[in-house]
């Protein structure tokens, strides 16, 4: 007899993040070395002077990629890259990963050569040694998992909480351009199945299609906090939107934030497709995901550290618990800040790879 599904028991009830607390609300640490387990960009493991980081991500075809546009050479690069990222919103250094891939019928072994190609290419740049996967066979489609270990000193791990009042908020490079990548890619797909003779010219757009399909980890950022002795007191990679992002530092330091909607980073590409697409830029910024950028807080005191580094925008800063996370207008209206980026269990809103 097939099971009927509840109406309260469908997935899409939860929502991503409330799934995840489901299913580990009762898990328990049991050994002395888990430092820190589910709900941070990544587990940390004490082994003596050092602390390992672990994370993993899972990328399914059709969900979060779509092979019509996506090279696989740079799928292979995006999937290692993303989780690069995981390990650097840690403030750790990425050194081994390993991959599983669960493939289709449809895949030749040229296929796969060149995803591992891209694969390699971001182990190479990054300098992680691939030491391990497995693979397996699927009746649909390409399903890819990555775990990427990492190494921090005692004492340097950065988790989502730990943010207080008065510090101030941080981001790297700019946000909202992989989204309007996306935006792009899936106008370009519609025109090509409407019309599979014309050719699209994407010369205009290389910026952001570049951010949505080989997008980078900051590891120069990781640098920069090591050069100028900075040691920020949270941090999380950008892979939800900004705005999902800052509320998760948010909850876990028990805080409230004003973004100052005039200091978040803009690409002028970005601005131009979000004008050709009558989307409001800011909004790209605020809610599309995939920047892989990192969003960091710093103690006050150290703003003349931060304040002339290149490619660093401090944004807004952590108010007090109990105060509400506000996004402030440029004539200085207050608006509260929602989570509405890519969520997993849908399918659909905006996508999502880490």
């Amino acid at each position: 007899m097939p099971q009927v599904v509840q109406p309260d028991d469908e997935i899409s009830s939860l929502g991503e993040f409330g799934l995840i607390h489901h299913l580990t609300k009762e898990v328990k640490i049991r050994n002395a070395s888990t430092t820190t387990g589910i709900g941070d960009d990544a587990a940390v493991l004490d082994y003596g002077n050092k602390r390992i980081v672990v994370t993993t991500d899972m990328l399914a075809e059709g969900i979060h990629f779509n092979l019509e546009y996506t090279p696989l050479k740079h799928l292979g690069y995006k999937a290692a890259v993303i989780n690069f990222s995981d390990v650097y919103a840690m403030n750790a250094i990425p050194r081994q990963l390993l991959i599983s891939i669960a493939l289709s019928v449809k895949f030749k072994i040229s296929m796969i050569e060149s995803l591992y190609e891209g694969l390699l290419l971001a182990c190479k740049k990054y300098g992680v040694d691939l030491v391990g996967g497995d693979t397996s066979s699927s009746v649909t489609g390409m399903t890819i998992s990555v775990t990427v270990l990492g190494e921090t000193e005692s004492g340097k791990t950065v988790y989502r909480k730990g943010a207080c009042p008065n510090d101030l908020i941080c981001v790297s490079g700019d946000l909202g351009a992989a989204y309007m990548g996306l935006q792009v890619l899936e106008r370009e797909r519609k025109v090509f199945h409407d019309h599979p003779e014309l050719q699209p010219d994407l010369s205009d757009y290389h910026y952001i299609l570049e951010r949505q399909l080989k997008p980078e980890a900051r590891s120069d950022i990781i640098r920069i906090f090591d050069e100028a002795g900075i040691q920020p007191t949270s941090m999380i990679d950008i892979s939800d939107g900004l705005s999902s992002e800052m509320l998760h530092i948010c909850k876990e330091s028990h805080t409230g934030c004003k973004l100052f909607a005039d200091k978040i980073p803009i690409h002028r590409a970005t601005v131009a497709a979000a004008e050709e697409f009558k989307i409001e830029p800011l909004i790209a910024a605020l809610n599309g995901g995939e920047d892989y950028e990192l969003l960091f807080t710093i103690p006050l005191h150290d703003f003349e550290k931060i304040v002339n580094k290149t490619g660093i925008s401090i944004i807004g800063h952590i108010t007090k618990t109990g105060e509400k996370a506000l996004l402030i207008t440029p004539n200085g209206n207050a608006i509260e800040l929602t989570a509405q980026g890519w969520n997993a269990t849908h399918g659909k809103s905006y996508r999502r790879s880490g």
